[in-house]
């Protein structure tokens, strides 16, 4: 007995030596410097903070969440400092208390991983699915006028599939009145649109689930990809009721930060569509809410309404969900902000033709970040 104790423990001790010294075996990927750019667009006013983690031998990586305070960014670096990049999954767990910053250190660490490989985050993770990915353009404007010509202009931009925002109802409980308006504006949109369009709804979490079951129920005729956030999820009772009672498919999940977030709703088969958003949770996270959705056989949409670090990252994740529909891709409205986008990460990867994003095909993210426009762009968001 004690002789096959000693071997059970020469064996063990033998593990622990070939998996301790990962750093050892990546010489250079120990972390060393975490650095956030809090960024502004000049019109929009929309916000995010662009993160640059680097490595002891100079490789850096880029990721991206909507703010960091000081502090965050102090306790993170505490967190990670010396740790091999590619131990992104381990370092997740120890970034938990770090607010948002953690899904950006995520991405950073994976594009750190795919230049140090030579190969796309998507290849990393297990190689594409696809090939590219279906684009979700939002549309802006309080009037069925001014959403004609933003969609006009997403179309321009090569987009088919638009995030529609609802009407917003002037009191609780509108009944058939909002729900006409509603109609409208779709009807509104898809004479503009033509046949070869698609829609989703977006409540945005403002609806009264009677409000919404109403909706739901009167626009059956659009074939709605899905009826995005269409009441708070207060009520897990409320929400099954519209699902059950309704065809649209219904989708939730833009704040949502944890797989067991959606566990309840995927038991009582309340969703359709999850809606996990990128700069919140970073890649592995998604990756892990969209396997569990899988087992339901729902699909994944990941939510975006950050810059275009994000939009890289969200385009690897696409490629590697096997369960993935749609990314929403934000379309700025003004030539300003669409100029300092592209001025930060490239042209080409918020670039949809036909409806469709290709992926990117370089090293690690598949982009390269100016730092120089970084600096220019500074603005108040961490």
């Amino acid at each position: 007995m004690l002789r096959n104790v000693a071997l059970r423990r020469g064996r063990l001790a033998a593990l622990q030596a070939s998996a301790a010294p990962a750093a050892a075996r990546e010489p250079g990927l120990e972390i060393s410097e975490l650095t956030p750019f809090p960024v502004r667009e000049p019109v929009s006013g929309r916000s995010y903070t662009i993160v640059r983690v680097r490595t002891r031998s100079g490789l850096t990586g880029y990721g991206e969440c909507p703010g960091a305070t000081a502090s965050e960014v102090a306790q993170a670096l505490r967190q990670i400092s010396g740790m091999p990049a590619t131990s992104y999954e381990v370092l997740a767990g120890r970034l938990a208390g770090v607010g948002t910053l953690g899904a950006a250190v995520n991405m950073a660490l994976l594009d750190i991983v795919g230049k140090a490989a030579k190969a796309p985050v998507y290849q990393v993770l297990g190689g594409p699915t696809r090939h590219k990915a279906r684009a979700l353009a939002p549309l802006a404007g309080d009037t069925d006028a001014v959403l004609v010509d933003s969609m006009k202009r997403a179309m321009t931009a090569g987009y088919r599939a638009f995030l529609v925002p609802a009407p917003a109802p002037p009191s609780r409980n509108q009944g058939q009145a909002w729900a006409l308006a509603v109609r409208k504006r779709l009807d509104t949109l898809r004479e503009a649109g033509g046949e070869n369009t698609d829609f989703v709804l977006d409540g945005n979490g403002r609806l009264v689930p009677g409000d919404a079951a109403t909706a739901a129920a009167i626009l059956e005729k659009f074939h709605l990809l899905w009826f995005d956030e269409p009441c708070p999820l207060v009520s897990l009772g409320a929400v099954k009721k519209i699902s059950e009672e309704n065809v649209t498919p219904v989708g939730f999940g833009r704040h949502i930060r944890s797989g067991a977030g959606f566990q309840d709703l995927l038991r009582e088969d309340a969703i359709d569509v999850i809606r996990p958003s990128i700069s919140l949770n970073g890649i592995s996270a998604i990756r892990r809410m969209a396997a569990i959705a899988e087992t339901y056989y729902v699909a994944a949409a990941p939510y975006h309404d950050g810059g275009p670090v994000a939009t890289a990252a969200a385009l690897h994740l696409a490629a590697s969900l096997p369960n993935f529909f749609i990314q929403q891709i934000p379309l700025p409205e003004t030539e300003e902000d669409r100029r300092m986008r592209a001025d930060i990460a490239g042209s080409s990867v918020e670039t949809v033709k036909d409806g469709f994003a290709a992926l990117p095909t370089g090293p690690g993210l598949g982009i390269t970040v100016n730092e120089k426009a970084l600096e220019k762009s500074r603005g108040g968001a961490a």
